[in-house]
């Protein structure tokens, strides 16, 4: 592949708003318009299924979604727009990479761990009220993003470990039956990967403080309105620290804008003064696609033949990658193994996996032919300095590991020999 793949999906689980927007809709338009770009960008309606049982706001939802972005400019003509469940190829992937992913790697997960947290600490089953989507709801997103072999994913920082097990994923498998897929990186826009909603907390439908991204221009005007500020009174200065509204304005703003608020901050403006400013900010970039998104709306024939040719065009890659990978993991024609005398089979060997944890350091592990982890470094500051210490290990076996005890985890002297069983047979197996 010449060219970089960019991949984004939004859940269909509700009206998108602004915090959609300015953190996956805008962004995703201007990387579509990127030279050596391929751009693939989807409609989530499987991930809504886990927690949306409403089958009519699924379809509104899909339908407003699509409506939003081709409004903010996206061209089918020039990415893959498609319907997550119109690519039959994704579930099937979806269950591959389940039986490659560790079952302690999912219990980690943020969403799952925050419901079983929850519930014990309301005294219920820890796992009362959680589905089995929900706790697979990461090897969904890993087949999301795999099965194109994207190799940028734009996300929030609440999503980043989604990506990791991604990555991990995509490791597991290239392991067990050679190199298929690339291990996909994060993308955070800094200024713009949350947006906070009418009470100050992240917006979002869970929390029911969203500002429709389309809302008629008085009904923008009362929600922004609405949103908390603190008591302080005309003529007190007032902080853009921890200020929802200085936020949201700041994400539609150019930094000569946002500097000009920031010293009317400072100098006492009146709440609802800051409110109507940014409320003209928000709907003069918003006003134009308007009109376009309530055509679309009122449409959806035309979304819906433009989805399903941009499943066609994603079929095109899915189908054939799809095929190569029934044929790695040994779902076979089992004519072609007729008269064969020699099946070469491929060999497990260790593996070292690098990656990079959410403090921001670079760590490695060693895993054995059987996935068992056999050796956890510590944190380094860069990604260069974790793959010299894996190249020490590799040239020197277990005569590197006291030189690098200060970097790894303890390790018990029972260990060492079967580390260095594992660093001779990396050596050894192609």
């Amino acid at each position: 592949m010449s060219s970089k793949r960019f991949l984004t999906g939004i859940t269909t689980s509700g009206t998108p708003h602004l915090g959609n927007y300015v953190g996956s809709i805008r962004p995703s338009v201007r990387h579509s318009l990127s030279a050596n770009v391929e751009s693939f960008y989807f409609l989530a309606d499987y991930h809504a299924l886990i927690k949306i049982d409403e089958p009519a706001r699924i379809q509104r939802s899909t339908l407003e979604i699509a409506a939003s972005w081709l409004a903010a400019g996206l061209d089918p003509e020039r990415v893959i727009f498609y319907r997550q469940s119109d690519v039959p190829e994704i579930p099937e992937l979806t269950w591959f990479l389940t039986c490659v992913t560790g079952k302690g790697i999912l219990n980690r997960a943020h969403a799952y761990k925050a419901s079983v947290d929850k519930n014990t600490n309301a005294g219920a089953d820890p796992d009362s009220d959680v589905t089995a989507g929900l706790f697979m709801y990461p090897v969904l997103m890993g087949a999301d993003i795999l099965m194109f072999n994207a190799h940028k994913v734009p996300v929030g920082r609440d999503q980043i470990q989604h990506i990791e097990m991604a990555r991990d994923m995509a490791h597991s498998f290239n392991h067990r039956y050679g190199e298929h897929f690339v291990p996909p990186e994060a993308e955070i826009e800094e200024d713009v990967a949350t947006l906070p909603g009418l009470d100050g907390r992240k917006m979002s439908k869970s929390y029911d403080n969203t500002i429709p991204l389309f809302a008629p221009r008085e009904q923008l005007k009362k929600l922004i309105a609405s949103i908390v500020t603190d008591s302080r009174l005309p003529g007190e200065a007032k902080s853009t620290e921890g200020s929802a509204l200085f936020q949201i304005y700041q994400a539609f703003a150019t930094p000569e804008e946002t500097a000009a608020l920031r010293q009317a901050y400072a100098d006492g403006i009146a709440w609802g003064d800051a409110k109507h400013l940014v409320f003209e900010r928000i709907d003069r970039e918003i006003a134009p696609m308007r009109e376009a998104y309530l055509a679309l709306l009122n449409d959806p024939a035309k979304i819906e033949a433009i989805l399903l040719a941009g499943a066609a065009k994603a079929r095109q890659i899915a189908t054939p990658f799809m095929g190569r990978l029934r044929q790695a993991v040994g779902l076979r024609d089992l004519r072609a193994q007729v008269g064969s005398k020699v099946v070469k089979t491929k060999v497990a060997k260790p593996v070292f996996k690098q990656y990079r944890e959410r403090d921001g350091k670079f760590y490695f592990k060693l895993l054995d032919v059987e996935g068992r982890l056999l050796l956890q470094s510590l944190g380094f500051d860069s990604p260069k300095e974790a793959g010299q210490s894996i190249g020490l290990l590799q040239t020197q076996g277990a005569q590197a590991l006291a030189g690098l005890a200060e970097k790894l985890v303890p390790i018990a002297q029972s260990d060492t020999s079967a580390i260095n069983a594992a660093l001779q047979l990396m050596a050894h197996v192609d």
